[in-house]
């Protein structure tokens, strides 16, 4: 009796027999395989000699005795030109003859002549494959052949022996010589490591630093989970937890289908360096996502919505491409009639337009698949005429061209949404749909027909289907586009490949796992005798932006942030040195301000590194308007390529690449900004892209945040971002309700607003009733309930835009309200809110400030977190201002952010930026220069009286004045702030 083999010979067996028995591979022989050539020969001129006899017969007769050599020499060198992905595309020539080395999978069963050819390939799986023509007995476990064409290797390893999955990966690393022919770039599409538990994946071998990225399943840490939250492959009670791969992923359909619609070749350039190719192999849960939905789809036909729940940075853009390109050509169960008319990528990201592009070139031969819109309906009417299968365009672009789309009821869609929580506000999507379901040549409609119809025309529309692809699902966008359990009630995207997963497979980095906190001092003064009144939370949310925008707060922050990066990153060789980092502030003045400090920081010290600034439109400080590209000394839309060259370390952001921006060496990132819930998540990910093998943490220094805000921003995240409940409906009978018991319109007001508005009146037929109206509320509420209808008026709105996309009912009168409320809610008049914290700033000085390192941590996620729908609104009411006195407030701000030991140094701080410019504004000579000469000549007298001044205080602050008159740059800096401080003060 033989005992079971468990050794690793055993799992070659077993791996070997499934694809023969199963998949009905051939069993290839070790001796047919050429090693000069990496090709087998004997599976190679079989493949050629049944299907393209003729062919052959020709090159035969050409080359003669030298037939194979020749044969064998043009296509190994093809392959080495071309790779392999695209010679079993498009096959080679060889003289004058065409050859194909691989029969397309046919799209349906109903072509018998492409199925017999399909038939005609030789799928062959070799053990123990004697590769190197030098080292003549080195073997690889095993290989898989296409016509005798290498495609994928194996190093099978067997945890009942003491090996691993990290023994496989090692052997590729420091015994395969990526050198030799079969294991250059592109000669095979993957090489796999493999044991019992585990697959690791890699595309190409550079010894040492090669790298591998997981190709599992996931696994649940909770049985009672909808999808898997952990890496690593589950229990199989079948086999071996790893056999999908030979009984699924490896079979010819499956195979073919990745040959034919995945893999592909990119070209990534950094400036300054050699065009580099990446050979792209699709990751487990990409492949699943895009085969789940494909099938879905063609079982259960158009007009369904998909959420699809993807960490940032675990290649949506990639699964986005993919997806695209085959519902193109997608089919319905007939297989004779596609489903979709032309697929709508929606989108932010500017380079998804070039990477859909870049991919689709690959699998379609037909130019012009894609296109951009730019320009407006216009140019998308003529890309659907022309026949335009994929259209890409920006959430904005497409809110203003669907307005004008018509005719399109007769057509099918598919949208695919990148980052859905983003692009579909209420309004936008009822754009979307209306414009998608908008038919001409209607018979006559009643009233009540033609609101019925508006309604239906908000709904998303029947005659497309939904793809929302997003990491950070919000709770509309999982009502919107989630699949509600009937069980629980509850809502749960389609497909999710988690946070937790993404980092334990090691594909992102987690970014909280070095958190430094910081808190700030400040100590502010009144400078004018009197003690006005102000409103003191409004004041102190002034106060408290004023002394960290203060020119000196940002210059210490701006230290501390270079001299970390330098000291903690830039020495300890980070990214092998290459690392970059994001500084987020909270406004374009601040980004502005942080710019001119870093810059000049970084001359001070000597630095060799320098700093780019990204901002919307242009912004005055200081008396000097700025943009972007004045401060940055290039276009803005070069910020992304320019950011790449490696003298750029410090991209300083106000609300721009905050999401989106993909940059594996971004490591550090310093946040002057408050950030909470989605915003936190995104931005804070922006650290979290992979760069094998050098990118092996990250760190984020948090000027303002706490470690719990930014622990409950991400834990609805962290595993599948589930919705508890949905909307409850009657929140529109309980608004409507409360806004009818106002009586600041009728019923029949609203009827009759409505029946004119619908048949297209002249617009001065609406105003009289919504005049009307706007009188009564004026005159019948008093401030607090005008605050409360407004309020309920607008959510009024905002909830039915909302939930007629998604619920299934048909109600004229909240229709009707809705568009008489959207129209009143403009006309109502604005509520008396005066600013009574106005001129506080003019009132006090910088005393002294200090910021102060708090704690280092990691932040540990748990990701059981259900959020929930949106809250009611509350009873809206007027502002109402708390009064008190100048001295009061600051007295109270002082004893909430400045109630510490103040130090001699902080005292130098008030005399650079208090005392010394207060000297000089009193001089007379400067005071004339001031007022009677121009602002050249008035900079010149200030930097005569600044050195003057300075050398009255020499014995007090010896140190800052020998570096005043000793550092040129941190002279003409100090010069330069202080001037445009107190001459711009003059201006206003």
């Amino acid at each position: 009796m033989t005992s079971t083999d468990t050794s690793e010979k055993g799992l070659e067996a077993l791996i070997e027999k499934s694809l023969i028995e199963t998949s009905h591979y051939v069993k290839g022989q070790p001796n047919d395989y050429d090693r000069i050539y990496c090709i087998d020969k004997t599976q190679l001129l079989q493949f050629l000699r049944q299907t393209q006899p003729k062919e052959i017969a020709q090159l035969e007769t050409k080359y003669q005795t030298k037939f194979e050599q020749k044969l064998l020499q043009r296509i190994s060198d093809q392959i080495k030109t071309k790779g392999i992905i695209d010679i079993l595309r498009n096959g080679i020539k060889a003289d004058e003859v065409s050859l194909t080395l691989y029969y397309k999978k046919p799209d349906s069963q109903l072509n018998p002549q492409a199925i017999q050819r399909y038939n005609a390939n030789i799928f062959s799986v070799t053990r123990q494959l004697q590769y190197s023509d030098n080292r003549k007995r080195l073997s690889l476990d095993m290989a898989i052949f296409i016509n005798g064409l290498p495609v994928i290797t194996f190093e099978l390893k067997n945890n009942l022996t003491k090996q691993n999955v990290k023994d496989a990966m090692r052997q590729y690393q420091k015994d395969r010589d990526p050198k030799e022919p079969l294991f250059s770039f592109a000669r095979c599409l993957v090489h796999f490591a493999v044991d019992d538990e585990l697959i690791f994946m890699t595309s190409e071998l550079k010894g040492e630093k090669t790298v591998f990225l997981p190709f599992n399943k996931g696994q649940k840490s909770e049985q009672n989970l909808l999808f898997p939250d952990s890496a690593g492959n589950p229990i199989n009670p079948n086999g071996l937890k790893t056999d999908y791969l030979w009984k699924q992923i490896l079979t010819k359909s499956s195979l073919s289908n990745i040959i034919e619609k995945y893999a592909h070749i990119v070209k990534e350039k950094a400036e300054g360096k050699q065009e580099k190719k990446k050979l792209i192999f699709p990751r487990y849960h990409q492949l699943d996502t895009v085969r789940q939905l494909l099938t879905d789809v063609k079982t259960d036909g158009i007009g369904k919505r998909y959420l699809i729940q993807h960490s940032a940075g675990s290649g949506k853009s990639n699964s986005i491409s993919w997806l695209s390109h085959q519902l193109v050509e997608l089919t319905d169960t007939s297989e004779t009639h596609t489903i979709f008319d032309s697929i709508i990528v929606v989108t932010d990201r500017i380079v998804l337009d070039k990477q859909i592009r870049d991919t689709i070139k690959q699998f379609a031969q037909v130019k012009g698949v894609v296109e951009a819109i730019t320009a407006g309906s216009k140019q998308l009417q003529q890309a659907l005429e022309n026949g335009k299968k994929i259209i890409i365009t920006t959430v904005f672009k497409f809110t203003y061209i669907v307005k004008e789309i018509q005719s399109l009821a007769n057509k099918r869609f598919a949208i695919i949404i990148d980052e859905a929580h983003s692009s579909q506000s209420g309004s936008t999507a009822a754009k979307m749909s209306a414009s998608l379901n908008k038919e001409t040549g209607e018979e006559e409609e009643t009233t009540e027909d033609r609101i019925l119809r508006i309604i239906e025309e908000q709904k998303l529309c029947n005659n497309a289907s939904y793809f929302a692809f997003t990491a950070t699902p919000k709770n509309k966008t999982l009502e919107t586009f989630g699949i509600q359990n009937p069980a629980d009630g509850k809502f749960y995207p389609f497909h999710n490949y988690s946070m937790k997963q993404a980092i334990e497979e090691e594909f992102i980095l987690d970014v909280l796992q070095n958190y430094t906190t910081y808190n700030s001092y400040h100590k502010l003064q009144k400078k004018i005798e009197d003690n006005p009144q102000f409103d003191t939370k409004r004041a102190k949310k002034k106060l408290k932006k004023y002394v960290e925008g203060h020119p000196h707060a940002i210059r210490q922050k701006a230290e501390i942030m270079i001299d970390h990066f330098m000291d903690e990153v830039i020495s300890q060789r980070k990214i092998n040195g290459q690392a970059k980092a994001m500084v987020v502030t909270n406004g374009i003045e601040s980004a502005i301000r942080y710019k001119l400090a870093f810059d000049i920081y970084l001359r001070e010290i000597a630095c060799p590194y320098k700093t780019i600034v990204a901002f919307s439109g242009s912004k005055e400080v200081d008396g000097k308007s700025e943009t972007e590209s004045s401060m940055n000394s290039f276009p803005s839309k070069d910020i992304a390529d320019e950011f790449k060259k490696d003298e750029y370390r410090f991209l300083i952001v106000a609300d721009k690449y905050q999401t989106g921006f993909d940059q594996p060496l971004l490591h550090t990132m310093y946040v002057d900004k408050t950030i909470a819930d989605i915003k936190a998540v995104q931005t804070l990910s922006r650290l979290n892209r992979a760069y094998k093998p050098d990118k092996k943490d990250t760190f984020i220094l948090d000027f303002v945040n706490s470690a719990d805000t930014i622990k409950a921003a991400f834990d609805p995240f962290y595993k599948t971002t589930i919705l508890s409940e949905e909307t409850d409906l009657n929140r529109l009978n309980d608004l409507q309700d409360a806004l009818d018991a106002y009586q600041v319109y009728s019923p029949d007001q609203v009827n009759e607003f409505m029946d004119l508005f619908i048949n297209g009146v002249e617009r001065d037929r609406l105003d009289p009733i919504l005049d009307e109206c706007q009188q009564t509320f004026k005159d019948d509420l008093d401030e607090n309930d005008q605050a409360d209808f407004k309020k309920k008026a607008k959510s009024f709105v905002r909830n039915y835009e909302f939930l007629v996309q998604i619920r299934p009912f048909r109600n004229p009168d909240w229709e009707s309200l809705k568009t008489f409320l959207k129209l009143l809610v403009n006309k109502l008049p604005s509520l008396n809110d005066a600013d009574l914290s106005k001129g506080i700033l003019e009132s006090i000085d910088m005393d002294s400030y200090r910021i102060e390192r708090q704690t280092t941590l990691a932040i540990q996620l748990e990701g059981s977190v259900e959020i929930a729908p949106p809250p009611p609104d509350t009873s809206g009411s007027k502002y109402a201002p708390n009064i008190d006195v100048l001295s009061n407030i600051i007295q109270d701000f002082n004893a909430r952010f400045g109630n510490i030991q103040w130090t001699e140094q902080d005292q130098v701080r008030r005399f650079l930026f208090e005392d010394l410019p207060e000297e000089i504004s009193k001089d007379e000579e400067y005071q004339n220069a001031k007022q009677y000469s121009d602002r050249q000549n008035a900079k010149i007298t200030f930097d005569k009286k600044l050195v003057d001044k300075f050398q009255e205080f020499i014995f007090d602050h010896t140190d800052v004045y020998r570096k005043f008159t000793e550092d040129p740059d941190f002279k003409a800096w100090l010069s330069d702030t202080l001037f445009n401080m107190d001459y711009d003060k003059k201006a206003a």
